[in-house]
């Protein structure tokens, strides 16, 4: 085989290089993006909807105490899903890099490359995994007549790990090619079948131990329906055997993506493991519960970068990097934008919604309300500088910085909750020090990557959080004197919100240049539509 079949052929740099990216044009880029994000916003929205109908269900068949077991279960074993070594990540990043080439046995041997590393990890998700489902009985302070029950219940969901690691590999490569739009209408409605799969464990009174078969169950059905898609969308895919340097090459790219994802999941998961070891399943009961409608603006903003990340891969691989700043500038200003009107009209409403949701005793209060919000909006900025590192497949400093912020979140949470006593609100504070260590060091490292001087970011900080401090902190005064006494009401006192809030955060929280942007960029979205 000859040694330029098994180099990338990437778009040529210099002039040559800027004259092939145009082919790719910006309006085709939007367009993908626009459909990126409609089919994750429709998958993500039934997930939203379908959560929203049988959590309740599932909290008044487990009780407090195993529905709080439950959540923290599911945190808990995804601790060890990055023991994986996470090949489907490695295989995106990869093919969205190289989203422009048309090598595509290189392409192939990537495919053959995340499965072999997919067996070589397995040994080690198992040993992790089982160590994990042992344990968590006794971390939980369950009643030992209950040992077995959760053991077995986090056994599966270990399987159910292992699993995911396999199947989730076609998805990484339709999102990697920025074709994740396909899916469009397939996923959705197995988002209610998985989720109905939970409901009807509880209804014939399987417990936890049957809501992870579910889990398991539904894992199966969204790998094989993805690999359904890709085969049918992506002309080159396929599996082509690697040669022994491009596995290990790989191996050493899915070791700095399992490094990355397990401080994801810490980022993600372990608040409400620390809540559960340090305070108490009923206390995480309140947490989760709480943290619902803040949780799909988290998911709402991931569903964003996912559309963007691909058709920014292509840019920074192409060493377009005017482009690639702009593109970066909009798409931080955009996740702001919708973060602080969703944060705000949550901050609002949050105490009436879980009052109708599930009952007022659930509620903790505006004041934790409020820091749960601003961790959110911390995250989602960190979320998108990170992704945008990934692109450019030199992950070591990302992910040595965001090992340290975890730890120091994972310490500084753990001291606010069990010595001082501060509850969820301890909980939340410690995450949010803990992280600024990512939120100065990553805009750092964008900044060093695009060429973007350290004073034009922080000028372009200054307003947004002024508005920020604004918005959050009247919303967070008002929100206990304001009602909806019914599911009617809240739903017109949402939109109504949402309708004056969206308008002014546009005009007060952005830059003009920002602001005309994101307009551009609105109504291209809308002539393609």
């Amino acid at each position: 085989m000859k040694t330029d079949d098994t180099t990338p052929r990437s778009a040529p740099r210099g002039r040559l290089g800027r004259m092939v990216s145009r082919v790719v044009s910006d309006g085709s880029l939007t367009k993908k993006a626009s459909l990126n994000a409609a089919a994750s916003t429709a998958e993500q929205g039934a997930r939203i909807v379908a959560g929203l109908i049988i959590s309740p269900i599932l909290l008044t068949r487990l009780g407090d105490v195993f529905f709080g077991i439950w959540q923290i279960l599911q945190r808990l074993i995804g601790h060890a899903s990055p023991a994986s070594g996470r090949p489907g990540e490695a295989l995106k990043w990869t093919i969205a890099h190289e989203q422009r080439s048309t090598d595509y046995d290189f392409k192939r041997r990537q495919v053959g490359n995340a499965l072999a590393v997919w067996l070589l990890f397995l040994p080690l998700l198992l040993a992790v995994g089982g160590v994990l489902a042992w344990l968590s009985p006794v971390w939980l302070d369950v009643p030992r007549d209950s040992f077995g029950t959760v053991r077995l219940a986090a056994g599966i969901l270990v399987l159910d790990a292992v699993l995911f690691s396999l199947l989730y590999l076609p998805q990484s490569v339709l999102q990697g090619e920025n074709l994740g739009y396909k899916r469009l209408g397939l996923s959705v409605l197995l988002v209610f079948v998985s989720k109905s799969l939970l409901v009807v464990a509880v209804y014939f009174g399987a417990g936890i131990g049957g809501l992870a078969v579910a889990t398991a169950v539904a894992t199966v059905l969204w790998g094989v329906t993805y690999l359904l898609i890709v085969r049918s969308r992506v002309e080159w895919f396929g599996i082509a055997r690697p040669s022994i340097a491009e596995v290990r090459h790989f191996v050493g790219l899915s070791w700095w993506f399992l490094l990355w994802n397990l401080v994801m999941t810490i980022m993600l998961a372990s608040d409400v493991v620390v809540l559960g070891v340090v305070g108490s399943p009923a206390l995480v009961t309140t947490y989760t519960l709480a943290k619902y409608l803040p949780q799909a603006i988290i998911v709402a903003v991931a569903t964003l970068i996912v559309a963007i990340m691909p058709g920014l891969g292509g840019m920074i691989g192409a060493g377009e990097l005017t482009r690639a700043v702009r593109i970066r500038k909009e798409t931080m200003s955009l996740i702001w934008l919708f973060t602080i009107v969703a944060g705000t009209t949550v901050l609002l409403w949050e105490a009436s919604f879980l009052r109708l949701w599930v009952g007022e005793e659930y509620y903790p209060g505006s004041g934790a309300v409020l820091v749960i919000m601003l961790m959110v909006l911390q995250f989602g900025l960190i979320r998108t500088d990170a992704n945008i590192i990934d692109l450019t497949l030199n992950l070591r400093a990302k992910v040595l910085l965001g090992a340290i912020s975890a730890v120091a979140s994972i310490g500084l949470a753990w001291l606010f909750v069990g010595p001082m006593e501060l509850g969820i609100v301890g909980l939340v504070l410690g995450f949010i020090v803990g992280r600024t260590i990512q939120s100065i060091g990553y805009p750092w490292m964008i900044g060093r990557l695009l060429e973007i001087p350290p004073e034009r970011q922080l000028r372009g900080i200054v307003r947004p959080a002024i508005a920020t401090g604004l918005l959050f902190g009247g919303a967070g005064a008002l929100a206990d004197s304001l009602h909806a006494g019914s599911w009617a009401a809240l739903v017109l006192s949402v939109g109504l919100s949402v309708a004056v809030l969206a308008p002014v955060v546009f005009l007060a929280g952005l830059q003009p240049d920002v602001r005309r942007l994101l307009w551009l960029r609105l109504r291209k979205v809308a002539r393609l539509a």
